[in-house]
């Protein structure tokens, strides 16, 4: 995104109480081999760890930003937390209530929390069905959560929902496929409020957009979450995006989070060396004409990742300590959190 790009500010929260939050969230994936290939080449199960120990909290009206590279397991996060996947270790807790087993609900206990957080994809057309219109779209949501509601309700509704993301009540009666992205995306985001959820999860909801159309969804974004009260979990790997988005930004790197800190303090002086590194690839108008910073090396192959610390094959300041032990995230004194033996040592300023 443009560095002059309009997008509208918002404070952080001050305090408030803790909506959700993740304890040592784990997902690993078994990507072995059928059991005779195994057994006749005599090779081991291999997993995939796509998350490896990811903790964190988010508060009530906050937005908290995941970032990384493609592939460190931000979008499993995205889908551990809605349930779409199961949990191999750790716990989440929503407003006070463990639904680390969401994954295996079913019935009107698990309509009933589901119905209080909704997902945002990255690709709006994959994620709407090109065989119905619009308005039935929006409206199965109304029709699941709330079958009180009559028909002509449903479409009173959907239509005042399509207003509220800047379309015409007269769109429910097209399909997908007739709209630009950015139009689908609404529609998406419509849909996601139909049943007045308190959480939303954003799984790299502009990536797909061109950039003046990221700047009109991100300002509908904000201006809903003023309105309602949301909550949201940002999920992107575009660093000027959630710049102007979040409150908060926990940066992870193959399956674990680097750093965590306010927004406004991990673009002022971030801490760990791989934060410096995205960051230091950011394009900017100041920047303009000076050769770029690339992040240097490759991302580890998952499913054998380095010992200790995932970071040190491309790391700078990696010793022997960050070869053979994991950091832990260590709180700081200007509110971040930072996993790095540098930093902690005081190597790494």
């Amino acid at each position: 995104m443009c560095a002059d790009t309009a997008i509208k500010q918002q404070p952080v929260p001050a305090g408030g109480d803790i909506l959700l939050e993740a304890r040592d969230l784990a997902r690993h994936f078994d990507v072995s081999k059928p059991w005779l290939n195994r057994v006749l080449e005599r090779r081991e199960k291999l997993s995939l760890k796509a998350v490896d120990g990811v903790s964190f909290s988010i508060r009530r009206g906050e937005t908290v930003a995941l970032v990384g590279e493609s592939g460190c397991g931000k979008s499993t996060v995205a889908r551990l937390v809605v349930g779409l996947y199961g949990l191999t270790r750790g716990s989440l807790v929503f407003d006070g209530e463990d639904i680390s087993d969401l994954a295996n609900r079913t019935g009107r206990q698990a309509a009933s929390l589901r119905k209080r957080f909704q997902m945002i994809f990255q690709d709006p057309y994959a994620s709407l069905n090109p065989l119905w219109r619009v308005g039935t779209i929006i409206g199965e949501p109304l029709r699941f959560f709330r079958p009180e509601l009559s028909s002509a309700d449903r479409r009173r509704r959907v239509g005042e929902l399509l207003e509220q993301v800047g379309m015409s009540p007269m769109d429910a009666l097209r399909y997908p496929h007739e709209f630009s992205g950015g139009q689908r995306q609404r529609i998406s985001i419509a849909r996601a409020l139909s049943n007045e959820p308190e959480f939303m999860i954003c799984d790299e909801p502009t990536s797909a957009l061109d950039v003046s159309v990221q700047a009109q969804i991100l300002n509908l974004m904000r201006d809903l979450q003023d309105e309602y009260g949301l909550t949201y979990l940002f999920i992107s790997h575009d660093m000027a995006v959630v710049k102007h988005m979040a409150d908060r930004i926990a940066v992870m790197y193959l399956g674990r989070i680097a750093e965590i800190a306010p927004a406004e303090a991990l673009f002022a002086n971030p801490r760990h060396p791989y934060s410096k590194m995205l960051l230091a690839a950011v394009p900017s108008l100041e920047g303009a004409g000076k050769e770029r910073t690339t992040i240097q090396g490759e991302v580890p192959n998952p499913v054998h990742p380095p010992s200790g610390c995932a970071f040190h094959p491309r790391c700078p300041h990696a010793n022997e300590r960050c070869q053979a032990e994991v950091p832990l995230l260590i709180a700081r004194d200007d509110g971040s959190e930072v996993a790095c033996h540098g930093v902690e040592e005081g190597r790494i300023e």
